[in-house]
């Protein structure tokens, strides 16, 4: 998805290195038609946020969800699938409210979180194939928080009601445990960049690719 949000080359280059036939484009038709869809995003949440649905990003991502069709979000592109941030200027810019919960500023010294970091998948992760123990690289100061426990159902209200748990994986910073990575059916998103994390993150969006067919 063409929404304007920063240099998405490296993404379409990193896919095609792995197999997938790419179009960059803002056109809601060929958004709704593709096999599978990525939601990119670097920058503020609100920006991301009024590009998507510039580009009426916010339907065709409802859409293809509501019909079981994949769509995977990176970096502000997962932070834009909650329903808010507390970002400056997010206030009057919501997320699409895919999932619930807030994304919040990460209460440590040092921000921006920058560089390589390990992950803690789930149990039966499909994005995470194969590539379990390495690491991504994360750039960001905003994230989803744990709220006081270990499982989904502490996390800004993830896996309540009554659908199976989304799967999610875990990093931290600086002693700040947060949402890396979310596995929920046809949606799935990493706060991470896996088209600047290397070998892993190739084998990472294989396993997205491949799973489109």
């Amino acid at each position: 998805m063409d929404h304007g949000s920063g240099n998405v080359r490296s993404a379409v280059r990193a896919l095609e290195r792995v197999g997938a036939d790419v179009e960059l484009t803002a056109d809601p038709a060929a958004g709704l038609e593709a096999d599978g869809l990525v939601v990119p995003g670097v920058g503020a949440f609100a920006a991301v946020a009024e590009g998507v649905r510039r580009v009426r990003g916010d339907v065709v991502v409802g859409r293809r969800l509501a019909g079981g069709r994949p769509v995977l979000g990176i970096c502000v592109g997962l932070q834009v699938l909650f329903e808010a941030s507390t970002e400056p200027g997010a206030g009057d810019r919501a997320g699409l409210g895919q999932w619930p919960g807030t994304v919040e500023r990460l209460p440590v010294e040092r921000v921006p979180h920058m560089g390589w970091n390990t992950v803690s998948a789930p149990q039966g992760t499909r994005l995470f194939a194969g590539v379990e123990d390495e690491r991504f690289y994360f750039v960001h100061s905003y994230a989803v928080l744990a709220d006081g426990g270990d499982g989904p159902a502490e996390v800004a209200g993830l896996g309540s009601g009554p659908l199976e748990a989304p799967g999610i994986t875990w990093s931290e910073h600086d002693g700040c445990r947060f949402v890396a990575a979310v596995e929920n059916g046809a949606l799935s998103a990493t706060q991470f960049h896996p088209e600047k994390s290397g070998d892993a993150g190739a084998a990472l969006l294989g396993n997205w690719v491949r799973g489109l067919r």
